[in-house]
Order: structure tokens, then C-alpha cells, then sequence
């Protein structure tokens, strides 16, 4: 028995959620069809052990662009974010580093450490805000072909053109910033070894990129450019953990009529005639539409759901070459009672709250995180890996049951391919590796752990259909970024297919949970089918 739609989304993570409302609340007909029994894709709330709720994946919102916020009226169906107070980051002889959301006690923060970094960061912040504000626009607009000379790619280029022109005086900087390291680009501003350690971070999040390794310093103003009710540069927390993202934009695309199905994965498109008609479900149930729209990465699309034959070979090479390394793995936990850090046990357990309600770095310096990339490099785990924290059921008291917490543990490197064994034998010495390393600075860690969850990239490819386990469904590199992604000629969401798009972070701007791919391939594809 086969149905048909208007559109069909492959995949029900948030951006495919994000394009099939706007497809919906355009008068569309649309099904999005997920493979698991629940919509999100990485950004997802689990109940791994009972009482404990994990963001398994993607753990804090910011890039979500507020125009999506408002036009799916997301606050209406359930989206709280609750924002973090800021940023700790311990230091190796017991000190620690605290950047608040505050500025003002930001500043008396770093003259503690360092009147110069004081200063500097004043203006490094300016600048960061000015090159946001200058690049923001370019997420919000489908990438033109420089090569093209068609009235819709000269007005595009034009609009661009003008756009940026008012934020020239930056031209200079945004070329350091596409091109250097994020560990040298931080190294020019400040020398406190624990500032450039956690801003240089920012650069190697979800990518196979070392702090000295050109490129970086991109990856760390993609994520300069989120906000938060206004807040430039804030993070948060969603109550009910990162599924309760992926869940309000569900239920919003559900409330325009969209049709959201789990437990449907898609084996194959079908093509007749070099056009995309349909697809055919896993268990042999074939679904029809004019338009089908593929949310998952480019590599799981064109190399596994869509005969290679239907493809152009330059196409297709393109794709085989496309960048897509799994680089970071992901620890949950469960505890009995808060960690205690040897930074702040000169405060009161009340006193050291606010500092554990933010984001807990551990990013002591740059060579410490470039240490870490060493052993990746050569296809190892980091054994002192790079962390990014947070404690969620401090902000969202729902996640653990009373007087428990849960702890998210982003971590880097973890390598998808590995010099020696697999991730299912490497998988708990990654986790002793990750727990080891945080006890350091925690050291009543290991004895308030109830239950953990290691999460590899081999994980993350094996439940969520994450090829290689990589976050941002490719590589944010120069060569793989605006109109180049995820191939010369196809930036702007259409594919070699007729009557097929793509709407995943493969696709520009990138990756994180931020919603932009999903809308704008969805205006791409009501122009086109008006």
C-alpha cells in the first residue's frame, strides 16, 4: 500500500523538523520519516537508567536562530531555554579561571589573573561581536555559485556584497579568522595559559582540528554567533534536556499538519527517469511525493539511499572526497551528590553553586588540548581529553531524581577510526580515560558515580546514523564551508536529483543545533514549487 505526500523529509532530526513545518505551514502535505523510536536525531533526551534523563548527543542550545523561534512560535509548544551563568575553567596548581555572563565581574576575574588580559578582552570580545554580526547575515542566506552568471545568483552575490560592505572595517580580521589556528589567533590577544586554552577550545569543537591547526580559528567564531533571548554569545540549557528542542519543534511542525513518523527508516530513494518519486521504507513500504528532502548527511544520502548509477561521476567524486572524520566522543553520568573541585573547596557548598551551574572547561592551556590531538592524529583516544561540562539537573532539577545529578561530558579526541582494536573494545578504556582525567580536578569524582554512558563516534553512527559519528555531518573547513558545501554547484539545497533536496548540517551554514539549513532549504524549495 503506498501514500502520497507533497514532501517527504528523510530523517527527523531538527532540521528536517525545522523544513517540514515551514513546508507544512506553506499549505504543504509533508511526512517526515524517522528511523528511531523517537524525532531528533542528535539532539535527544533519553532515560538511559531510570530517574537519570541524558542529552545523549548535542548538549547546549545557542545557535538556534530566534527568526525560527518566533515564526514556529516554539515557546508555545513547550521550548524553555534556561541560560548558564558562564564558563569555569580549573587550573593544574588548584587556581581556577571564571568567565561569568556577566561582564563586569568577567573583567575583576581576569585582572586576578592578568590586568593585560583584562584589558584585551574588552576588545577581543568587540571584535568577535563585529565579525559575528558581519558573517551572521551569510547564515541566514542560501550561497550563491560564484561561477554562475544567472539574474538570481548576480542579485545574491550583490545582496552579499552590500551586506557585508557595512561591516568592511573587519574585512582584515575575518581573513585571519578563516585562516589561522584558533590557538594562535587567541595567542595574539592574551597570555593567561587557562584564557587561551578555553577560548581555543571553541575552535575544535566537533572537528578533526588540533588549536594549531589552520582553519580552527573559523570553527571558534561559528560558535561566537549564537544568542539567547537577545543575549549575544549566550548558551543555555533546554528544560527537559536537548530533546526538549527537537520535541517543541515537532510538536509545532504536528500543529501546521505535518505528519512526523518514527520507527519508519528510509532504505532507498526512488528514482525514475533521473527524478526522485518516493521512498521505500526498510520493512518494503513504498511512499510517493513530488518533492523528496534528505536531512541526514550528504555521505548516508548519495553512498547508501540513492543508487550511485543515478549520480553524475564528478558528483559523485566530490562526495567520496567530502570530509566527514568523527572526532569526539560523548560521556553521561549519573551521581549520587555534586562533584567537588579543588578550585573552589575554599568556598561554601553554596557558594560554589553558581560556579557549577555554568559550563565546567577543561582546557587548562593549549597544549593540553593540542596534546590530546597528538594522540588522535595517529588514531588513539586521548588519554587527557579535552572536556566540555555541564551539570543540567542543577538548572533542570527534572533530569535526576532528588539530591541526584546528571553530568554531560563532551569530550575530544575520540578518533572514529582506531590504530588498534574497535570502539566496542575501546569503548569503557575511553570512558576510564575521560573519568581519570576529570578526577584531577574533581577528586571525589569515581566515588559519587551511580551509572555512566560512553558514547563513541561507532556509537553514534550505529544508533543515530551519524556517518563516522561526526556532529556537524562534515568537516567546518574553508574548503568544505558556504558555497562549497557539501559540493560545488549544490550549496543551494538542490542535489543532481530533480525533485530532491538536502536540509542537514552537511549543508550550509553547518552544523550545531541551529536550525538555519532546515529553513532555508525549505523557502528554496516553496520557490521553486509555488
Amino acid at each position: 500500500m503506498s501514500q502520497k505526500y507533497d514532501a517527504i523529509v528523510i530523517g527527523g532530526g531538527h532540521n528536517g523538523l525545522i523544513c517540514a513545518a515551514y513546508l507544512a505551514r506553506a499549505g504543504r502535505k509533508v511526512v517526515v520519516l524517522e528511523r528511531r523510536h523517537l524525532v531528533g536525531g542528535a539532539a535527544v533526551t533519553e532515560e538511559i537508567y531510570r530517574g537519570f534523563k541524558y542529552t545523549v548527543c548535542s548538549y547546549v542550545v545557542s545557535l538556534l536562530r530566534p527568526q525560527i523561534i518566533e515564526d514556529l512560535n516554539l515557546p508555545a509548544h513547550g521550548l524553555e531555554l534556561l541560560p548558564l551563568n558562564g564558563t569555569l575553567t580549573p587550573m593544574p596548581d588548584g587556581d581556577h579561571l571564571m568567565r561569568w555572563h556577566d561582564a563586569g565581574e568577567t573583567r575583576l576575574e581576569l585582572m586576578r589573573h592578568s590586568p593585560a588580559d583584562a584589558e584585551a578582552y574588552e576588545h577581543f570580545a568587540m571584535l568577535m561581536y563585529h565579525l559575528g554580526m558581519a558573517v551572521r547575515p551569510m547564515l541566514g542566506t542560501t550561497p550563491v555559485d560564484p561561477t554562475s552568471l544567472s539574474p538570481r545568483a548576480l542579485r545574491g552575490l550583490a545582496d552579499m556584497g552590500l551586506k557585508f560592505g557595512k561591516k568592511a572595517d573587519y574585512l582584515y580580521d575575518l581573513a585571519k579568522l578563516m585562516t589561522m589556528s584558533s590557538g594562535d589567533f587567541v595567542e595574539q590577544w592574551f597570555e593567561t595559559p587557562a584564557l587561551q586554552g578555553t577560548l581555543a577550545a571553541s575552535g575544535i569543537i566537533g572537528t578533526f582540528l588540533g588549536p594549531r591547526s589552520p582553519g580552527s580559528a573559523y570553527v571558534m567564531l561559528h560558535h561566537y554567533m549564537g544568542e539567547i533571548d537577545g543575549e549575544f554569545r549566550a548558551w543555555g540549557l533546554p528544560r527537559g534536556g536537548m530533546g526538549g528542542v527537537s520535541e517543541a519543534i515537532a510538536s509545532s511542525a504536528r500543529s501546521f499538519g505535518a505528519e512526523v513518523r518514527c520507527n519508519a527508516g528510509v532504505g532507498d530513494v526512488i528514482v525514475r527517469n533521473g527524478r526522485a518519486r518516493g521512498v521505500a521504507l526498510s520493512d518494503g513500504e513504498e511512499i510517493y511525493a513530488d518533492t523528496v528532502i534528505s536531512s541526514v548527511d550528504p555521505k548516508l544520502t548519495f553512498e547508501h539511499l540513492v543508487d550511485s548509477g543515478e549520480l553524475p561521476e564528478e558528483f559523485r567524486r566530490h562526495i567520496a572526497r567530502y570530509q566527514i572524520r568523527g572526532s569526539s566522543g560523548k560521556v553521561n553520568l549519573s551521581l549520587d551528590a555534586l562533584p567537588r573541585f579543588t578550585c573552589l573547596q575554599h568556598l561554601s557548598e553554596a557558594e560554589q553553586l553558581p560556579y557549577l551551574s555554568g559550563a565546567m572547561s577543561i582546557s587548562p592551556n593549549i597544549d593540553h588540548l593540542e596534546r590530546a590531538f597528538d594522540d588522535a592524529k595517529y588514531g588513539n583516544f586521548s588519554r587527557r581529553p579535552y572536556m566540555d561540562m555541564t551539570i543540567p539537573s542543577l538548572i533542570d532539577p527534572t533530569l535526576a531524581p532528588p539530591g541526584k545529578h546528571v553530568v554531560s561530558l563532551f569530550c575530544a579526541y575520540a578518533p572514529y577510526d582506531l590504530a588498534e582494536g574497535t570502539w566496542e573494545d575501546q569503548r569503557e578504556a575511553f570512558g576510564d580515560a575521560v573519568i581519570n582525567t576529570l578526577a584531577q580536578y574533581a577528586p571525589n569524582l569515581k566515588d559519587i558515580i551511580l551509572h555512566r554512558q560512553v558514547f563513541t563516534p561507532w556509537d553514534m553512527e550505529q544508533t543515530m546514523g551519524l556517518t563516522e559519528g561526526n556532529i556537524f555531518h562534515g568537516e567546518l573547513t574553508l574548503e568544505q564551508l558556504f558555497f562549497l558545501r557539501p559540493a560545488p554547484g549544490y550549496a543551494d539545497f538542490t542535489t543532481p536529483l530533480r525533485n530532491m533536496y538536502m536540509c542537514g548540517s552537511g549543508c550550509h551554514p553547518g552544523g550545531g543545533v541551529m536550525g538555519a539549513p532546515g529553513k532555508l532549504a525549505a523557502e528554496r524549495i516553496i520557490a521553486d514549487t509555488r
